[in-house]
């Protein structure tokens, strides 16, 4: 019986993995920002979640990458092309300079979209296609 625990820990499964499909980058210059968070305060700068999965990715390897999710739950996902590899998004008069996509594509009026119109479960592996959109 003292197995028991130990046997059902190594069975259990791997934490989900989400395939990101990114579109209408409008060059391969610099990196990727990429954010995924549980949190809908710390949507879309997960800089305020330390649980979140941040990573970058260069541009020109950005047409498929994979993100680890943490565990199962609702996530959603944040991207910033950043174009010259500063580490942050470029802003000129309030707008980004740099493009930007979201999980689930939400339609963009003015400022970011919320958690739950970017938000999707995670139940088991699957897929996001992101779509970006450049403001200048």
């Amino acid at each position: 019986m003292a197995l028991l625990p130990l046997l059902l820990t190594a069975a259990s499964a791997p934490p989900p993995t989400v395939e990101v499909n990114v579109t209408g980058l409008r060059n391969t210059k610099g990196q990727l920002l990429v954010c995924l968070t549980t949190n809908p305060k710390a949507f879309p700068d997960c800089s305020k979640d330390k649980a979140s999965v941040r990573m970058a990715v260069k541009a020109a390897d950005a047409g498929d990458f994979s993100i680890h999710a943490p565990a199962t739950g609702t996530y959603a996902i944040a991207v910033v092309h950043d174009e010259n590899s500063n580490n942050k998004m470029d802003l000129a008069l309030f707008l980004p300079k740099e493009g930007f996509g979201f999980s689930r594509n939400p339609t963009i009026t003015v400022g970011a979209p919320s958690f739950k119109s970017a938000s999707f479960a995670v139940a088991s592996d699957m897929r996001q296609s992101i779509r970006m959109k450049y403001m200048l």
